[in-house]
Parts: C-alpha cells; structure tokens; sequence
C-alpha cells in the first residue's frame, strides 16, 4: 500500500519534474569536468544520494535514463550526480574528484558527512563500491562516511573484467562486445598493467577478488548497506552476445553478495530486476539504469540513512 502511495504521488509530480532543472555546481573549475549536478529536494534535505555514470558518459547522461532524482525530489533526498572520467576503478585522480566535491557538498548544503549514500551505473558502480571500502579503510582520509552502496550491472572485480575482456576479444562476436573490449582493456594495461605482472594494483583498486581465500577489500563493507542490481536475462546474452552467466556482471556480484552475508552483513542484497531493462531510446538492453526499481530504491535510501 505504501509502495502504491508513492507512486501515485510520483505519476502526480512527473510532468512537473520532468521540466525541474537541476543546477550545475562548480566544484573545482581547474580539472576537466569538475563540476556535479544537484537536483534540491521540495522540502528540508535528509540526506545525499550520489549518483555516478558508466564509462567515460558525460553527467548529463544519467537524468534521461532515470526517474531516481524524481523519487528522491519527494522525499527529503538531495541528487547529485558526478562524472568519473574515462575510468573503470577509484583510483588516486577519482578518489580525489570525489573527496573535493563531497567537501563542497557539505559545505554548500550544511550535510553532516554520515548522511550519504553512492551509487552508480556500470563503472560508475565499480567506482562506488571501491570509494565506499575506502572510506571505511582510512576515514580520516574520506570526505563522507557512507551509509550505503549500490551499483547497477557493475563489474566488481577487476581481475575478472579483465578476464572477461580477453574472452570478449577471442570470441570476436560482438562489434560492440569487442570494441569496448579491446579500449577499455588497453586503458588498463597502460594505466595499471595487466593482473599478472601487476597484481598488487589490481589488489588495491578492485572492489572485490572472487579468487582470495580470505576476505579483501569487500570486507570495509560489511556493516553498511550493500546492494547489486542485474537483469539476469541469459537468453538475451546468449542470443545478441553471445555470452554464458560467466561472462556477465551478475556472475561476481552474487558471489561478493554471498561472502558479505558470510560475514553476518545482513543489509547485502542481490537485486533481481523486477522488469526488463531499456534504455531511453526504447532500446532493449539489460545493461541499464532502468533495471532499477526507483521507488523502492529511495525507501531503502531513506531506512539506510535513518
């Protein structure tokens, strides 16, 4: 029932919403794209949701392809959303990038720094499980303390992204497949090697290593809320990708979920997709914001920040 409030209230509010522009802030104007997009709550703010685009997508990306803002514009929750760069992990210049625009969040807005919580699309859901570790790994360093963390049809371990890749690029299937492939990878390899010769790297920047024995980073999550969405849709990868359970996100998502309910995380959770995911354009693709239940989402936000 109130599942159903919600989105009456949301139907109500959408075409009004849907013309609300969101204000672009300057947080540093000496780095390429620094500067995030904050759509205000109508009433006193609770709270931040941070949001992160995929690889190398502009900011302005995200607004289209989902109505999150839209839900968190109801209830309390300020939006923010913050470009990673042409990156797949957090590291140094990312981890930096976000520190700076957190500082001038909560200077700007007057947000104690426990009252955030980050996600993102595709790397910029790797991103955020990573940053979200760091900031349980050194807290004096981080600009917020996290309530939550999730990510949207992520790759969680680097190790077996690249994996993947070099699998994509044999297999030769896929156009779209093996051009991401082939770029994405060679931007690893000259930034931090390959995760054989540069294992300690990878080590450090992955949110998670499904091959370690004894927890790694994922352990800096295990009191904070944890959540993985997919559209597990393995006809579609099979049939326009050629590709098996093994060579989709959800594969190391569910066993980083697996290990965080080993360790008694009991606010981890896989997210099945309740509806097949599509893009904006009305293209059908399960890599997309829209596998995300929005209204469901900023509830579980707003018990996270409680």
């Amino acid at each position: 029932m109130k599942t159903l409030v919600i989105s009456l209230l949301l139907s109500c509010c959408l075409i009004r919403l849907n013309a609300q522009n969101y204000e672009k802030v300057i947080f540093n104007k000496n780095i390429e794209n620094g500067y995030y997009l904050a759509v205000a709550p109508q009433a006193e703010i609770t709270g931040v949701l941070v949001l992160l685009p995929g690889f190398g997508q502009a900011v302005e990306s995200i607004y289209p392809e989902t109505k999150i803002h839209n839900v968190a514009y109801l209830h309390g929750l300020l939006t923010v959303a913050i470009a990673g760069g042409n990156k797949l992990y957090a590291d140094e210049n990312v981890t930096k990038r976000l520190n700076d625009a957190f500082l001038h969040i909560i200077d700007k807005y007057a947000i104690p720094k426990e009252k955030f919580v980050i996600g993102g699309f595709s790397a910029g859901g790797t991103i955020s499980l990573r940053y979200a570790e760091y900031c349980y790994e050194k807290p004096s360093e981080a600009a917020i303390q996290p309530q939550a963390v999730f990510s949207v049809d992520s790759p969680v371990d680097l190790f077996g992204i690249w994996e993947y890749f070099q699998r994509e690029i044999k297999k030769n299937y896929s156009e779209a497949g093996v051009g991401e492939a082939r770029y994405v990878s060679e931007i690893m390899l000259k930034e931090i090697g390959d995760p054989v010769n540069d294992k300690a790297k990878y080590e450090e920047l992955t949110p998670f290593n499904a091959n370690l024995e004894q927890p790694g980073n994922e352990k800096f999550l295990s009191n904070i809320g944890v959540r993985v969405y997919h559209d597990v849709d393995i006809v579609w990868q099979l049939k326009n990708r050629r590709r098996s359970l093994m060579d989709t996100n959800s594969f190391a998502s569910s066993e980083l979920i697996n290990r965080l309910l080993l360790m008694n995380n009991t606010k981890a959770e896989f997210m099945l997709a309740k509806q097949p995911g599509y893009r904006s354009s009305g293209l059908r693709h399960p890599h997309s914001w829209s596998i995300v239940d929005e209204v469901e989402l900023i509830q579980w936000v707003n018990e996270m920040l409680k």
